[in-house]
């Protein structure tokens, strides 16, 4: 293993997004994840499960092992590898891994040092604690949804990245590393509560700062959500988009002078924030761009300052000069993936290999995790791995 994680151990018990997705993290900073599916989704014989594809990015770098939670000897298999491990990640909802046998209490009381995280969607206590959810639901609490979408029309999801990847499998992922740096003075692990809903509402900071000042208005009508001119996305005459960030004055008035020779030359950037223009100018700036492909406004814009971009689909982001200077993205075993990030300069992090079907490390990480091949053979003819 590779990555400043190197040498911490980490049980995943993979059974949402988030979890997957905060394995991966950790597996890329080079922790050696071991995860636990179900034996059920272990093949055997002409069985089809177990079948991986090697463009299941959010399951890459982790060794597989197939267990039975509910086989009696499936949790004294979790608790054993709980007193090698630094980190257990599950993302049961309250209660579940207790009814199991592999709760916090239990797992902590053979060693006191694993952190314990726990990964939900409404999080450990709440009167939604126990019920079922989805990204959009709990952007929908944290009073994130409402205000993403155009003006006068409903909130439009955002693909299911902030809550479940960015409120969910990050947050837990900074909470997991912030224990054991305090691990390394106290000794001691922790139980980590990590819910979507708290993620996706501490993403939205600054505007409820913002909101609380009554300076945030309806969806669509503000300087960061698509109400500004200069704050934009438009379509060009190719039917591709480019986007406009020229929020700076600075910025906003070098965009001024560029299309200043196309009828924009009546336009005053001390009233850059005089939002009673901005409807009508944004009808007019979309006008313009429709003029033009977006590799001719690429090449207009091209070392102006005035915070510029052309809008990518996945497979044009891996071919963008920048990207392939960068090496931003990878190819694991055909599939195409974003790299590891961040990036460190002493102890890089490094896709430590392809996504595996369920089972498949299931005798070797076992008896590298402390079991005999003896009592591997019996777990297995009991039913308790596969």
């Amino acid at each position: 293993m590779t990555g400043p994680l190197a040498g911490v151990r980490v049980i995943e018990l993979p059974n949402i997004g988030p979890v997957q997705f905060a394995g991966m993290l950790l597996a890329d900073m080079g922790a050696e994840v071991l995860r636990l599916d179900r034996a059920t989704d272990v093949a055997t014989g002409s069985s089809v499960a177990g079948f991986v594809s090697p463009y299941s990015v959010i399951d890459r770098g982790r060794r597989s092992i197939g267990i039975d939670l509910k086989h009696d000897d499936g949790a004294a298999v979790v608790l054993r590898l709980c007193d090698r491990a630094d980190v257990l990640l599950e993302g049961f909802r309250p209660g579940v891994a207790e009814r199991l046998g592999v709760g916090p209490d239990v797992c902590r009381s053979r060693n006191p040092r694993l952190v314990y995280a726990r990964m939900t969607g409404w999080g450990q206590q709440g009167p939604l604690a126990g019920d079922v959810g989805h990204d959009v639901n709990y952007l929908s609490i944290a009073g994130v949804l409402w205000h993403i979408g155009p003006q006068g029309g409903a909130p439009v999801p955002p693909i299911n990245l902030l809550a479940d990847f960015g409120g969910g499998g990050s947050l837990v992922v900074m909470g997991i590393l912030a224990a054991l740096v305090e691990r390394a003075t106290s000794g001691e692990g922790q139980v980590i509560d990590a819910a979507m809903v708290d993620g996706s509402a501490q993403l939205m900071s600054i505007f409820f700062g913002l909101d609380a000042l009554g300076s945030w208005g309806p969806r669509g009508t503000n300087l960061l959500d698509g109400g500004a001119h200069f704050y934009n996305v438009y379509e060009t005459s190719d039917g591709e988009y480019v986007s406009v960030a020229s929020y700076e004055p600075k910025f906003y008035a070098n965009l001024l002078a560029l299309i200043g020779p196309f009828g924009f030359d009546d336009l005053d950037p001390a009233a850059q924030m005089d939002r009673s223009q901005w409807p009508a100018l944004r009808t007019r700036i979309a006008a313009l761009f429709r003029t033009r492909t977006s590799a001719q406004w690429v090449e207009f814009f091209a070392a102006h300052e005035v915070c510029f971009a052309p809008v990518l689909s996945m497979s044009a982001a891996r071919a963008h000069p920048h990207n392939v200077e960068r090496q931003t993205f990878v190819d694991v075993d055909g599939a195409p993936q974003p790299a590891p990030a961040p990036r460190f300069s002493r102890t890089p992090g490094a896709v430590q290999g392809p996504p595996v079907a369920a089972g498949t490390h299931t005798d070797t990480a076992l008896v590298d995790w402390g079991f005999t091949a003896d009592e591997v053979d019996a777990l297995k003819t009991s039913g308790a791995v596969a």
